[in-house]
């Protein structure tokens, strides 16, 4: 079964931990001095927020899998759909590793799709200095999610 996934950018996060934890009558099930995650049933999401981010607001959505077939399966619809993938693999972030890959919608928006293999106790392992404190783990150029080329479709919807 998948889980929604969603990473928001916070200015602070404390107080942004308090109203969240209040706004799904949950704590968080992980809590680091720059991010915290909830894993929630109901509604079944992954919803972290982090201040790693140059400004505030929503960086990127996505589909967290239970296992490596849902994930290959994400990747044959994007792949039917004719999307542009960007495959990293086996990799590190947000304190977990992770196989994924990414999408993004025509809007720019990026879309990570990823099986989590299990947790580290860094934010990005192997990572230079200045990426570890760079945003969060959507492919960027200078703090920017970059824009996976869609093909365009001949309709909307």
């Amino acid at each position: 079964m998948k889980r929604f996934h969603v990473h928001v950018h916070v200015d602070d996060l404390a107080r942004s931990i308090g109203f969240y934890s209040k706004l799904f009558a949950a704590e968080p099930t992980r809590v680091e001095n720059d991010y915290a995650k909830w894993m929630l049933d109901d509604p079944r999401i992954n919803f972290a927020i982090s201040t790693r981010g140059a400004k505030a607001g929503i960086d990127h959505l996505g589909f967290q899998t239970d296992d490596a077939e849902e994930l290959a399966e994400l990747r044959a619809r994007a792949e039917a759909a004719d999307m542009a993938l960007l495959d990293e693999g086996e990799t590190t972030c947000c304190y977990a590793r992770s196989e994924k890959h990414w999408v993004t919608d025509p809007q720019g928006i990026a879309w990570e799709q990823f099986h989590t293999l299990g947790n580290i106790p860094v934010f990005n392992e192997g990572a230079k200095p200045a990426e570890a404190a760079a945003a969060c783990c959507t492919p960027t150029t200078r703090g920017k999610p970059v824009a996976i080329p869609v093909k365009a479709a001949g309709s909307c919807c």
